[in-house]
């Protein structure tokens, strides 16, 4: 019988027993997320009784000193009470080895420790893979797993990989990783892992549209005037300047974190929630977008280029502000625009949902001028919720219409639950859902939307440089993009 560690409330579903092997599991993304994840699976019920976890890494240091060394880890990153008992069940299920990567001895190690582990944890023979390492050992560690022999399903055992992003840094790569470890995995054993897909709000989009039949009639080109979407930051690149420098604002955001959202957003009703059909329709809105016919918006914070591991001259973008159209039935002449930056006034992702104006018609022989228009945003991260704006008449014996602002926040409804973004992804990888991890399609087409943009920026210098200044919402230029259609960002409260 497979049961939970935690407290006595029955949880809805428990993981299958399993092993969860991480490489390059002496990183950040370990300590501040994966462990304090798996530790509010099992606090919450969620995770089975029969799991372990292998850490992988370089580092040569003992399987107690690694423990000792992640029981003080959590204290610092754990978002939510760490409870003794749990956490000394978890730590005793904890194991290290230290080894290379590319070294085929590095995976008899890991396979003969594995069948150690069956025997001991009762995990069935079911394995997933994190490859939370340099992008560039993704295809090695996949071939040497194949080659170990450790992605073979038999018995009715799983075997999958969660690969981090970036998956691929242009087309052509990513194309070539696809390739890759497709022959060594199906599709169905590869969950390209997106942390921004773990948000409740973002899996809300779902509910929020096809659930609720108030708002799926009106989800089109008659009454949508446009969206935007914006994912901004206060911080700079703190210790990631060798990657960034390298990737930059349009690699590190829009290919996954955004265009994610964006084909969230604008999908056609799936005919179920079965991870093909939801990531087809996604796929199709991917491959529906435009090529981008104008210049994108860079430009490089100066403080930038002070960061450890930053060239003094680097000429890498920042931020970034992109105008998309998608050419499909629903969604003809409706323009999504896309921002991201690093210091920005405020740490925010959200989606704003820009509706038509309303005829003044009915108003013409009062002192009513103009009507506001309604807008729906979609609030992602810090504070998750949806708010809607729309129009009253203001008390008084004059006609006169005001905004209101109609607020929802999950925390107010549903109370406060600590998590690190990454629960819900392990927990679906463990029970076998890939609705909210990306498809080799979903990758090629979110690559395919910027290349022209890449292929410019490689054949030519920066025709210029629009800076911005610390603190602001980026460039002049950003708000021209919209002013040309007689639009505007919408202001975000600081």
């Amino acid at each position: 019988m497979v049961e939970a560690i935690g407290h006595n409330e029955k949880s809805d579903r428990i993981t299958a027993p399993c092993i969860m092997v991480i490489f390059g599991a002496t990183g950040d993304l370990t300590k501040r997320k994966l462990f304090p994840a798996l530790y509010n699976l099992a606090k919450s019920q969620h995770l089975t009784r029969d799991f372990a976890i292998v850490c992988v890494s370089r580092s040569e240091i003992s399987n107690e000193a690694f423990r000792e060394q992640i029981s003080g880890d959590i204290k610092s990153f754990a978002t939510t009470s760490v409870e003794e008992g749990i956490w000394n069940w978890f730590l005793e299920r904890i194991y290290y080895i230290s080894g290379d990567v590319k070294l085929p001895e590095t995976y008899q190690k890991l396979k003969t420790l594995l069948t150690e582990l069956d025997q001991k944890h009762a995990t069935l023979g079911n394995y997933f893979f994190y490859l939370s390492t340099s992008p560039d050992y993704f295809g090695e560690i996949v071939k040497q797993l194949g080659s170990a022999g450790l992605m073979h399903e038999e018995g009715g055992a799983f075997r999958r990989v969660i690969i981090e992003k970036p998956f691929g840094h242009d087309l052509e790569s990513a194309r070539k990783l696809n390739t890759d470890i497709s022959r060594v995995l199906d599709e169905k054993q590869i969950y390209r892992i997106d942390h921004y897909l773990g948000k409740e709000t973002v899996q809300n989009i779902l509910v929020f549209r096809f659930g609720n039949a108030i708002f799926e009639p009106i989800w089109n080109r008659r009454y949508i005037d446009h969206i935007q979407i914006t994912a901004a930051e206060t911080v700079g690149v703190e210790k990631r300047g060798g990657y960034y420098d390298t990737s930059g604002a349009l690699r590190d955001m829009v290919p996954n974190h955004l265009l994610q959202l964006l084909s969230l957003t604008a999908m056609e009703p799936p005919i179920s929630f079965e991870a093909n059909a939801v990531r087809g329709e996604q796929a199709k809105v991917l491959q529906a977008i435009s090529p981008i016919p104008h210049w994108v918006n860079d430009e490089v914070l100066a403080a930038y280029r002070t960061e450890p591991q930053v060239v003094p001259d680097s000429t890498t973008e920042t931020f970034v502000a992109l105008k998309l159209m998608i050419d499909n039935w629903r969604w003809a002449g409706v323009p999504f625009y896309i921002r991201t930056g690093k210091r920005m006034p405020k740490r925010v992702t959200e989606i704003s949902i820009q509706f038509k104006q309303a005829p003044l018609l009915l108003f013409r022989n009062t002192p009513v001028e103009r009507l506001r228009t309604n807008r729906l945003v979609i609030h992602i991260q810090p504070d998750e919720g949806i708010s809607l704006r729309f129009g009253a008449k203001i008390p008084g014996p004059v006609m006169k219409v005001g905004a209101v602002e109609m607020d929802f926040n999950y925390s107010d409804y549903f109370g406060s639950t600590p998590s690190t973004g990454y629960e819900r992804l392990l927990y679906d990888c463990m029970i076998g859902d890939a609705t909210l991890f990306q498809r080799a399609d979903m990758v090629e087409a979110g690559w395919q939307v910027i290349e022209p943009v890449l292929d410019v920026w490689k054949a030519l210098p920066p025709r210029k440089f629009p800076n911005y200044p610390a603190g602001t919402w980026g460039p002049p230029e950003a708000d021209e993009l919209l002013k040309t259609d007689g639009h505007e960002w919408w202001k975000i409260e600081e």
